[in-house]
C-alpha cells in the first residue's frame, strides 16, 4: 500500500512498471515466440488511467515536487489515451514494419512517463528531467527502423536540434535560479512578483530561453525545421504519438510555467508570444499547402495547430486556459485517427503516405476513406466535429482577452487550411485508383482504435459541454 506521499506518482509508476515488464517479458521472449506485449501495455496504461481518475478532485502532492491537481490528470487522461491508441495501431504494424516490438512499446511507454511528468512537475528541474526522458525516448522511436536511411537522418537531425533546444533550456533554469534562488514554480513566481523583477535583464533572459525550449517542443516557428523530416522519416504510428503526444505535454508545461511562475511578467513575454503565434499559424499553412506527402502536409498542419494553441496561452483567461486542455483533446483523437490511416495503409515495401496513393481510395477501402474524411474535415474545423468546436473555443478567447489580430490570423490561416484537407477527400472520392501496393487487410482491433477515434471527435464536436466543463474545473486548480 503506497503511502500519501506517493499518491500523485501513481499513474507514472503504473506507466512505468508496465515498461519494465514488457523489458523483462522480451528478454525471455524465444526466437519467434510471440507474446502478447501490446496488451501489456495496454493493461499498465489502463491501470495508470484509472489511478489518475481516482485522484481527480484531490490535490495530491509528491515530494514537494510532483503534483496531481485536475489539470495534471486533465493531460494524464490525454496522454494515456494516445498510448492506448498508438498501441492498438502499432498492432498490426509493428510486425508489418518488422520493428523491434519489445523496443517499440517499451521506449513508448518510458516516453510516456517523461511526458506525464512533464505535466505534473511543478519544478523546473524536474520540468527538464521529464522533458529529456521523453525526447530520447522519442529520437529513439523516430529511428526504429535502423535499415531505412530516411528514418535514421529524421532521428539523427531531431536529436541534434533537440540537444540544441534543451541546453537554451537548462540556460534559461540557470537564470532564472541565479535571480530567484530557487527552481520551485512557486516561488519563483512569488519572488517575481514581490521584488518587482519584470525588468531585470537577467530574468528576461532566463524568460526568453525557456521560451525557446519549449517553442520547438511545440514546433513553433522558426524552432520547427526539425518537424517535417521527423515526420516523414519516423514510422507512420510514431509520427501520431509523437504529434500529439510530445505537444500536448509541451504545452502543459508551458502553460503550467508561463501562467503560473511567470504570470508576473506577461507584459514582457506577450509581445514575443504574439508574434510566434503569429509566425507558427502563417508558415504552418502556407507552406503545408505545397506539400504531395501527406505525412509532411500533416507536419505543417501541426505547426499551425501549435500556433492555435498558442492563443490559448496569450489569452490568459480561464476560458484562454481551458481552451488549451480541450484543443489537445480534441486534437490528439483527431490527429492520431489520421495517421491511424496512414500506418495502416502503408505496406512494408511503401509507406503509401504521397497525395496519389489516396486516388480512389473510396472504391478499394470506403470504411478507411470515410473515416479519413471526417478526420481531415476536423483538422480542418467544420462542425458538427471537434476540430471545429475547439478552433472556436480558442479564437473566442483571443477574441475575449483583445487579441483581435491574431484571432483574425488565425481565423484565415484556417480558412486557407481547409484547401490541402479537401484536396485529399476529393482525392479519394473523384480520382481514378493508382497502381499501388494492396495493404494487408485490417484487422478488427485497428478498426475499433479507429472507430473509437472516430467517436471522441464527433462526441466532442457535438456534445463538448461536459469535457469543457472538466476542463475549466482543471484550469482552478492551479491558475
Amino acid at each position: 500500500m503506497f503511502s500519501n506521499s506517493f499518491d500523485a506518482v501513481i499513474p507514472v509508476i503504473c506507466v512505468t512498471l508496465a515498461g519494465l515488464v514488457v523489458l523483462l517479458a522480451e528478454s525471455f521472449r524465444g526466437k519467434g515466440e510471440r507474446m502478447p506485449l501490446g496488451g501489456l501495455a495496454i493493461i499498465g496504461l489502463v491501470g495508470a488511467a484509472a489511478a489518475s481518475v481516482l485522484l481527480w478532485n484531490r490535490n495530491a502532492t509528491s515530494f514537494g515536487v510532483v503534483t496531481a491537481d485536475n489539470f495534471a490528470i486533465f493531460v494524464n487522461l490525454v496522454l494515456i489515451t494516445v498510448g492506448i491508441l498508438t498501441v492498438v495501431f502499432a498492432s498490426q504494424t509493428v510486425d508489418r514494419d518488422r520493428l523491434p516490438s519489445g523496443e517499440f512499446y517499451a521506449v513508448l511507454l518510458f516516453a510516456l512517463v517523461g511526458m506525464m511528468l512533464m505535466a505534473q512537475a511543478t519544478d523546473l528541474l524536474l520540468v527538464f528531467l521529464a522533458l529529456e526522458t521523453m525526447s530520447i525516448a522519442v529520437y529513439v522511436l523516430t529511428g526504429l527502423r535502423r535499415e531505412v536511411m530516411q528514418s535514421t537522418e529524421a532521428a539523427f537531425k531531431y536529436f541534434l536540434l533537440g540537444a540544441f533546444a534543451s541546453s537554451f533550456f537548462l540556460y534559461g533554469i540557470a537564470f532564472l535560479y541565479g535571480v530567484t534562488g530557487s527552481t520551485s514554480l512557486d516561488r519563483i513566481g512569488t519572488v517575481i512578483a514581490a521584488q518587482s523583477m519584470s525588468g531585470n535583464p537577467m530574468i528576461l533572459l532566463g524568460v526568453g530561453l525557456l521560451l525557446v525550449g519549449f517553442a520547438f517542443k511545440i514546433a513553433a516557428v522558426p524552432f520547427h525545421m526539425w518537424s517535417p523530416d521527423a515526420y516523414e522519416g519516423a514510422p507512420a504510428v510514431v509520427t501520431g504519438f509523437m504529434s500529439t503526444g510530445v505537444k500536448a505535454a509541451a504545452l502543459a508545461s508551458f502553460a503550467r510555467v508561463f501562467l503560473s511562475a511567470l504570470e508576473p511578467m506577461i507584459a514582457d513575454w506577450s509581445p514575443v508570444l504574439w508574434v510566434i503565434a503569429a509566425a507558427t499559424m502563417i508558415v504552418g499553412t502556407v507552406v503545408g499547402v505545397a506539400q504531395t506527402s501527406l505525412k509532411r502536409m500533416l507536419a505543417y498542419s501541426s505547426i499551425a495547430h501549435g500556433g492555435y494553441l498558442l492563443l490559448g496561452i496569450l489569452a490568459g483567461s480561464d476560458v484562454g486556459k481551458a481552451s488549451i486542455l480541450f484543443y489537445l483533446a480534441a486534437y490528439a483523437l483527431t490527429n492520431l485517427g489520421a495517421f491511424g490511416v496512414i500506418a495502416l495503409l502503408g505496406t512494408r515495401e511503401r509507406a503509401n503516405d504521397d497525395l496519389r496513393d489516396y486516388a480512389g481510395l473510396w472504391h478499394s477501402h470506403p470504411a478507411l476513406a470515410t473515416l479519413m474524411t471526417f478526420f481531415l474535415l476536423s483538422l480542418g474545423g467544420f462542425p458538427p466535429t471537434a476540430g471545429f468546436i475547439a478552433k472556436w473555443y480558442v479564437f473566442s478567447a483571443a477574441v475575449g482577452a483583445g487579441y483581435y489580430g491574431l484571432a483574425i490570423i488565425g481565423f484565415l490561416s484556417s480558412v486557407v487550411s481547409v484547401y490541402f484537407y479537401l484536396r485529399i477527400v476529393v482525392m479519394m472520392y473523384m480520382s481514378e485508383r493508382d497502381a499501388r501496393p494492396i495493404p494487408a487487410p485490417i484487422t478488427g482491433v485497428a478498426m475499433a482504435g479507429l472507430a473509437v477515434s472516430l467517436a471522441g471527435v464527433l462526441y466532442l464536436g457535438v456534445l463538448p459541454a461536459r469535457v469543457i466543463d472538466w476542463a475549466q474545473a482543471s484550469v482552478a486548480t492551479i491558475f
